[in-house]
């Protein structure tokens, strides 16, 4: 099995970091700030702002799908579209927890 140095990327993580070019197999790898990698949105800076917003606007487009399809909205009904369509997506982002890191006083 050959290496695929094309699905290789780099992420420099922070603001101080030197950014050196890395090569693998005389091939530059590619620079990224943004990568999802198991369902996960992950910034150069470690903030889930990205990952909250995509999550909500999801969230969003279901309720826009369930408010034009559904006729008859019988409170029962829309409470279990909710808990199982919106809910989920929203408690899996909280669930993740922040990525962002601790400033601790000195």
């Amino acid at each position: 099995m050959l290496f695929s140095t094309s699905k290789c990327k780099v992420m420099h993580i922070g603001k101080s970091q030197n950014k050196y070019p890395y090569y693998v197999n005389n091939q530059q790898l590619e620079e990224v700030i943004q990568e999802k990698d198991l369902g996960i949105l992950i910034s150069n800076h470690l903030k889930v702002f990205q990952q909250c917003q995509s999550a909500c606007s999801k969230a969003t487009r279901i309720l826009g799908i369930v408010n034009r399809t559904i006729v008859f909205r019988h409170p029962d009904i829309m409470l279990r579209l909710y808990k199982s369509l919106v809910n989920l997506i929203l408690n899996t982002v909280q669930q993740r927890g922040p990525l962002t890191t601790v400033k601790t006083k000195n």
